[in-house]
């Protein structure tokens, strides 16, 4: 009851300075606006005489200062209230530039002259100065505004308005604008529009840019690989202060000494960037440690400043040598060069010596309490947080000498982290070797202790971290001005995580254990190791990083669109070579030589300046088994009894003369006779396919997704644990591939495209005598069924049926509609199984354009059905759409009223219908970007 009255006393405060009922409960809703408003009424009426005397616009700005102002300058508040009451500051403009005032020069005393200059406190600027300066600006531009009327960009006109009147009333400076233009101009009747300006908004030119001109515009891969990191300052980064400014960040904590501070910090760091990449060496990097990677070093360099990598190895029993040795070498993959390399441990002597001071000046103490006894939020107050600090002093000495055994005693910094948890610990025993200090130390700095005074020994900037460390704000900030050191400012971004995948190193470290995964560079893995393996290049990651920004929330991505990323990367970085993944042996009966003839092939066919290799054409070469069939489909393009079929690179067309059989009746060999294709009479091929002659034994590892579902941590979706979803097919083996001399001297980790298979990349596994390629990613248009896609094919069958029987129904595919589908369809057969070169067809630059696009309602609605069912419709949507789309581009524009059949396949009643809608409306979003790229 009490606190209902409380609230309405609030309430009606805040409406006697004009504030409406509604607006004054709604800031009731935010304590801290409560609270500084409350402040700022109280203190203006000791400027007024009367209490009644706070009229609706002195209001309007006490209500704007308690909203607009930041916790480092309450305490000045009161300057800005007096002008405020005196009608010196009399609108937004001349109250924000206060604001931005005071925030820069925060000291007492204000110096009141230079704060009356910036923010044009007592400037009033009547009504005939806006009319005559408006005057001015319309006069010097009349020519113009005469010829183009309203066509004119007026914006540049209101921009040199208020650059004249900096502390003008906007609206009125707008009000006064209309009206004059209106005097010269008349209305804006489009039917007044000049001959010239008719023209000029004819019906623009439908003339097609050039594709290559197009691509360049669009392409954030240039021709060597490497990529435009163009999102190092967006999102959040265009709010981070400037170097020595810290103090204009929201919540940071300002005290007497915090200018003097700032100042030696820019001396030391000449007002650089500074900014650190801080992992724990206890692991191997993964990909959400990726987008911290880019951030830190990207932010740095795109402010010309600097940034350290530093080892947090503050918990020695979990460190090791190659960790630290492996963080280094991913960092140095993905292109960056850290400034230095430093060590938390660098600074134990230092740690130690500030632990005592923070001792000395009663803000630390030793405790006895377990760790159980500290888990959770509701914790006791220690009984030993009071005791003497002599006492705390010599107990700390004790600890660092062994006297304690371990969890016997810590010490806790008395201060409450944003979370609620109460006293920290600063240090705690450890008996363990650390693998940089040696066995010098028994006592170790926590995280929360040892990381803002490194980064204030290190005087970073910018401390970029994840949001799971914003509970621990308020203890670095209290941390470092207890002490009396330079506090930088605290950003966190949000965490990057991948489905279908687990990052967590203690995971991990189960899955190497139960020999699911072999080690911590398994291609079927998602640390940053484990990628390089698979052959994914750098500047495909860094890349990725900068296409999904920063952000302040966790971001759960579908890993196609990394791979979308890599592909975009490898089309114009890997070469191309030929290689064969079950080979058929084929003897040339009539070879037009006695040698084998040398053929230069280009690695690049669609820029053959880009260099060549030569392989071998000899009468006896190898073709794929799927590329002879016996019996083909009408359709069938590559090579039969009756069909003749093109070699690649050859100029080269072979016929079938005999067929060689083994015991169960299955070709093993193809005899036949070749051909040019530019001799006179002979007709053009269906189809080329690929080849090779004099070929190197290749073992190829074809890798798939290590789980089935997309997050195997959520016990809904995998009840019995991630251990029970892994994919058992996940790395398939073929010894029996041959490939061309293209890949003879190819070193570990080169890339490759294998004409009509994919991306590859050479394994640190390969020999003199065999090389070993790993499969970069499955193929978005892979025939196989990956995982657990059988009932999603069945769906998609069903769906397909009604689409067509639905169209015919209602007369809106006609015959030669029918054709044109057919004939696209088999065009993309041609393109899957003819090889054309990849990445050159439009079709497959179509698919490639529209793998992000259709990922964000993937994310979203994938595996919902499993909880609604009335979604299941929508979850099967996605996969239906990418079905259609790898077969038929145009095919995507389907009215969703065609999908009801399938709906009821599903659903015993009609969905509801705001899902409905909300489906249709997303699926028609992306119907529309993906049309637009056709075009």
């Amino acid at each position: 009851m009490a606190a209902s009255t409380e609230s309405e006393t609030r309430v009606a405060l805040f409406q006697s300075i004009g504030l409406n009922e509604q607006k004054a409960r709604e800031t009731l809703k935010n304590q801290d606006v409560t609270r500084l408003l409350e402040t700022n009424i109280n203190e203006a009426r000791k400027f007024l005489p009367q209490e009644n005397q706070i009229t609706k616009p002195i209001g309007n700005l006490l209500y704007a200062l308690a909203t607009k102002s930041k916790q480092q300058i309450h305490h000045l508040h009161k300057y800005l209230i007096k002008y405020i009451c005196e009608e010196k500051i009399k609108n937004d403009l001349q109250l924000t530039a206060a604001i931005q005032y005071l925030l820069t020069n925060p000291k007492e005393p204000i110096d009141q002259k230079a704060l009356e200059e910036n923010a044009g406190i007592g400037v009033t600027v009547t009504p005939e100065e806006i009319e005559r300066t408006i005057e001015e600006i319309i006069k010097q531009n009349k020519t113009n505004l005469l010829e183009q009327r309203y066509d004119f960009p007026i914006g540049t006109l209101l921009g040199e308005a208020r650059k004249r009147l900096p502390w003008a009333d906007g609206k009125a400076v707008k009000a006064e604008m209309d009206v004059q233009l209106l005097d010269l101009l008349g209305p804006n009747d489009p039917s007044t529009k000049t001959t010239t300006q008719k023209q000029n908004t004819a019906k623009p030119s439908t003339t097609k840019a050039k594709p290559a001109a197009a691509a360049a515009a669009n392409n954030d891969v240039q021709e060597n690989g490497e990529t435009h990191s163009y999102s190092d300052l967006s999102g959040e980064a265009l709010n981070f202060h400037k170097p020595g400014e810290n103090y204009k960040t929201e919540g940071y904590i300002m005290t007497p000494k915090t200018m003097d501070l700032l100042k030696e910090h820019l001396k030391k760091t000449g007002g650089k960037v500074v900014t650190r990449f801080p992992p724990e060496p206890n692991g191997i990097l993964h990909i959400g440690h990726a987008k911290a990677i880019n951030f830190n070093f990207g932010y740095a360099k795109a402010n010309n400043g600097i940034c350290y990598l530093r080892y947090d190895d503050t918990n020695p029993e979990k460190e090791e040598e190659k960790f630290f040795t492996g963080i280094l070498d991913i960092v140095q993959w993905l292109g960056y060069k850290p400034y230095k390399i430093t060590h938390a441990s660098d600074h134990f002597d230092q740690l130690y010596e500030w632990a005592k001071e923070l001792i000395r000046r009663g803000h630390a103490y030793v405790c006895h309490q377990k760790g159980e006894e500290l888990k959770g939020y509701n914790v006791p107050e220690s009984p030993w947080r009071n005791r003497p600090i002599q006492e705390s002093l010599q107990l700390f000495e004790d600890m660092k000498y062994g006297k304690f055994a371990e969890g016997e005693a810590t010490l806790r910094m008395k201060c409450v982290m944003e979370d609620g948890k109460l006293d920290p610990v600063a240090y705690r025993i450890k008996y363990a070797h650390h693998a940089k200090s040696g066995d010098k130390w028994c006592i170790y700095p926590t995280y929360d202790y040892t990381h803002c005074l490194n980064d204030s020994i290190e005087n970073i900037t910018h401390s970029l971290c994840t949001k799971e460390f914003q509970s621990r704000r308020s203890s670095y900030y209290w941390l470092c001005n207890a002490l009396d050191l330079y506090c930088p400012v605290q950003w966190e971004f949000g965490r990057l995580n991948l489905q279908y995948t687990v990052t967590s190193k203690r995971k991990i470290t189960k899955l190497i254990l139960e020999g699911i995964v072999k080690d911590w560079d398994d291609p079927r893995l998602y640390t940053l190791t484990a990628l390089r393996r698979r052959g994914f290049p750098p500047e495909a990651i860094i890349l990725f990083c900068s296409r999904i920004g920063v952000t302040m929330s966790q971001t759960v991505l579908h890993p196609d669109m990394l791979d979308a990323c890599v592909r975009e990367v490898l089309n114009v970085t890997a070469p191309r070579v030929m290689v064969v993944t079950e080979p058929l042996k084929v003897t040339i009966t009539n070879f037009p030589s006695g040698n084998p003839m040398e053929l230069t092939v280009p690695n690049f066919p669609a820029d053959e300046s880009r260099g060549s290799h030569t392989i071998k054409f000899d009468s006896v070469i190898y073709i794929e088994k799927s590329d002879f069939n016996e019996k083909p489909a009408k359709d069938y393009k590559r090579l039969a009894p009756n069909q003749p079929c093109g070699l690649r690179h050859t100029g080269y067309i072979i016929m079938i003369q005999d067929i060689i059989r083994d015991s169960n009746n299955e070709p093993i060999e193809l005899k036949v006779t070749c051909q040019k294709a530019t001799d006179e009479g002979v007709s053009k091929p269906k189809g080329f396919i690929h080849w090779v002659s004099h070929p190197i034994e290749c073992e190829i590892r074809l890798y798939d997704r290590l789980f089935f579902h997309s997050n195997p941590d959520d016990p809904k979706e995998v009840p019995g644990g991630f251990l029970t979803d892994i994919n058992t097919n996940s790395l398939i083996i073929n010894k029996n591939a041959l490939a061309d001399d293209g890949i003879k001297n190819a070193k570990p980790f080169d890339n490759f495209q294998f004409e009509r298979v994919g991306f590859f990349s050479v394994d640190p596994d390969s020999t003199n005598d065999k090389m070993t390629s790993n499969r970069e990613f499955r193929k978005s248009t892979d025939n196989g069924e990956s995982i657990k896609d059988v009932q999603v094919r069945k769906d998609i069958e069903i769906l397909s049926e009604h689409h067509t029987a639905a169209r015919q129904t209602n007369g809106e595919m006609s015959s030669n509609e029918e054709d044109s589908d057919s004939t696209k369809t088999s065009n993309l057969d041609s393109y899957d199984n003819e090889g054309d070169d990849a990445g050159e067809s439009q079709t497959q630059k179509w698919k490639v354009q529209f793998e992000i696009r259709k990922l964000s309602i993937e994310s979203i609605l994938e595996r919902k059905a499993r909880r609604h069912s009335y979604m299941k419709y929508i979850v099967q949507y996605p996969k239906i759409m990418k079905y259609l789309i790898s077969d038929n581009p145009n095919s995507i524009n389907i009215p969703l009223r065609y999908l009801e059949p399938f709906i009821k396949k599903h659903v015993n009643k009609k969905p509801n219908g705001r899902v409905y809608d909300q489906v249709n409306d997303q699926i028609q979003d992306i119907r529309r970007k993906y049309l637009r790229q056709c075009k």
